[in-house]
């Protein structure tokens, strides 16, 4: 479990670090325990397991809170709350940059490369909180019927996906947020923006081709996106870029059809046109794309999909067809990230505090980061796989865990990982547990 084991205690020295405003010197709780708690109810997907590890300390004289992240004392969840609430969500990025180094420097970005050693990531807006009863100074306002004023977050997500892969790998988001001195709310596109300035030369080491929707089409961002020394792929719809599809509809496009099987065995023709060197806005210095279409159909000639898109990268017959499933890809962040962290298990959508500056936000920062690390073990931890496949879905995996976390006491999450896969604890854990 070298990975997890790494990645855990990266995260501790990064909690330690958080903004502390205490200005005692006999503290009972260090803000890496403060950190590492709130962190391990979304690790374990259990908003009851910090009461649980209470429970084990009393009748153990020990917890998993101490052997499996690190923590000497469990605060009280209140104590979380008011502490981590001070805490800037930016504060969590260099847990994030190990996660991706390690994932790179192992060779578990490999299985992600596309486009000869490209990385897609996906940009896409999403919300986890909703109320109008709730509020803080970092909620976005909305009206709704009857004159209510809703409160809500919102971020812009990152994540890195490919054609073919069923994981995802979420990279540290940009909140959308109320901006001081800003006239406007702020919105995913000014939010996009940002992430790419913050980011950009963070990733660029991917060389990373940008993927998004017909929102992100528009001359600014993917200005922004080519400043970074970085591609972009984005969809594009009739109605939308003005310039951009008058040009179409009086130009002839370059054209390629195949006939291939689909994964389900059935035969499906795929007809993909293009055409170089049309602006993507009307007036002067407007930047020069690329269009692509693509219309599939089945055996009998019935349509099952047609999309388009504006790209910068070169596209020829010998690519088009790999770019155009690049350029799909763009939905993995959506069933593969935010169906993940929302509907199953993670819980992205509940308020586990909202507090009054920064909580809603770092929370939402941890269960993504804790959604990360899962992928990384996935990718690259041999006794974490092995625990996977024996349990089968992620569902039972997690609640193996936290029903053995509830009762047991684990020296190491390797001995966790030969539980699961063994079906019996370790000898020495099963004796604590008898004692």
């Amino acid at each position: 479990m070298d990975v997890l084991d790494r990645l855990l205690s990266g995260l501790r020295g990064v909690c330690a670090g958080f903004t502390d405003k205490r200005r005692g010197k006999r503290l009972t709780y260090s803000m890496g325990d403060i950190g590492m708690s709130a962190f391990s109810l979304f690790f374990a997907q259990s908003e009851s397991f910090l009461s649980h590890q209470r429970q084990l300390a009393e009748r153990q004289g020990s917890s998993n809170c101490r052997t499996l992240f690190g923590m000497v004392n469990i605060p009280t969840d209140a104590h979380i709350r008011v502490m981590l609430d001070a805490v800037r969500p930016e504060e969590l990025q260099p847990a994030f940059d190990q996660m991706l180094a390690m994932l790179v420097d192992r060779g578990g970005l490999k299985a992600f490369e596309r486009l000869g050693g490209r990385t897609l990531i996906a940009l896409d807006g999403t919300e986890y909180f909703t109320s109008c009863k709730l509020g803080c100074a970092r909620c976005q306002t909305r009206k709704r019927a009857k004159g209510k004023i809703e409160c809500y977050h919102s971020m812009l997500a990152a994540t890195i996906v490919a054609p073919g892969h069923d994981m995802a790998v979420p990279l540290m988001p940009e909140f959308i947020s109320p901006r001081d001195g800003a006239a406007k709310q702020d919105c995913e596109n000014v939010a996009a923006k940002r992430w790419l300035a913050s980011h950009g030369q963070r990733v660029a080491g991917l060389r990373p081709v940008y993927l998004g929707d017909a929102l992100f089409a528009c001359q600014p961002l993917a200005m922004a996106v080519l400043d970074t020394g970085a591609d972009f792929l984005f969809v594009t719809k009739p109605g939308t870029n003005k310039a951009l599809w008058s040009f179409v509809e009086g130009a002839t496009p370059e054209e390629l059809v195949e006939t291939r099987k689909n994964p389900a065995g059935k035969r499906q023709t795929c007809r993909y046109s293009w055409i170089e060197r049309i602006p993507l806005r009307e007036g002067k210095g407007a930047l020069a794309v690329t269009w692509i279409a693509v219309a599939i159909a089945g055996a009998r000639g019935k349509a099952s999909y047609t999309g388009s898109f504006v790209t910068s990268l070169p596209v020829d017959a010998d690519n088009v067809a790999e770019i155009v499933a690049c350029a799909r890809a763009r939905w993995k962040i959506e069933n593969e990230s935010f169906n993940v962290l929302k509907n199953n298990g993670y819980h992205l959508e509940h308020n586990y505090g909202h507090g009054k500056n920064n909580l809603a936000m770092v929370f939402a920062t941890m269960n993504m980061l804790a959604f990360a690390i899962h992928v990384v073990a996935d990718c690259l931890d041999d006794l974490w796989k092995a625990a996977r496949r024996a349990k089968g879905s992620r569902k039972r995996f997690f609640e193996h865990i936290r029903t053995l976390c509830a009762y047991l006491v684990f020296p190491t999450w390797g001995a966790v990982m030969r539980t699961l896969i063994e079906g019996k604890p370790p000898p020495d854990v099963e004796k604590a547990f008898a004692a």
